[in-house]
């Protein structure tokens, strides 16, 4: 199967540090947020995509693993792997890494669920979700 991912670099600015000069733990969602965008682009799977197919998907639950403190002025890469599933459900795994080095700086995952126009809980892939799949996942 083939393994689907995308890479952003990006600057730490320095409203999204704390007082010590490091990240603020309430801006690594804004990162992974930031990184299924940059995905979506390159593998044509926004969210507008799935909004203009009747559907909604929000994040149902979300980790973080720090491991080095990220501070300001550094230029970190992100990298987010599309991990997939039989279920209803979009998972995506991340890992933040310096770019002068090399080594990680924090990690994470995401799911998200699929939710119709009227908030209510798809138990199944949608159609277009099925498409998307079988057109990357099978290159």
């Amino acid at each position: 199967m083939n393994e689907l991912t995308a890479e952003l670099e990006f600057d730490v600015r320095f409203s999204e540090v704390d007082s010590m000069n490091v990240v603020w733990h309430g801006s690594y969602p804004l990162y992974f947020e930031d990184a299924r965008e940059a995905f979506g682009k390159k593998y044509d799977f926004g969210y507008l995509l799935i909004f203009g197919n009747g559907y909604y998907a929000p994040l149902v639950d979300l980790e973080f693993h720090y491991r080095k403190p990220i501070v300001y002025g550094m230029h970190p890469k992100i990298k987010i792997t599309y991990r997939p599933t039989d279920a209803a459900k979009i998972i995506f795994d991340y890992e933040i890494r310096d770019t002068l080095d090399g080594s990680l700086l924090a990690s994470g995952r995401s799911t998200q669920v699929f939710m119709d126009k009227q908030y209510q809980l798809v138990l199944y892939n949608p159609p277009f979700y099925e498409e998307w799949k079988q057109k990357w996942l099978s290159k």
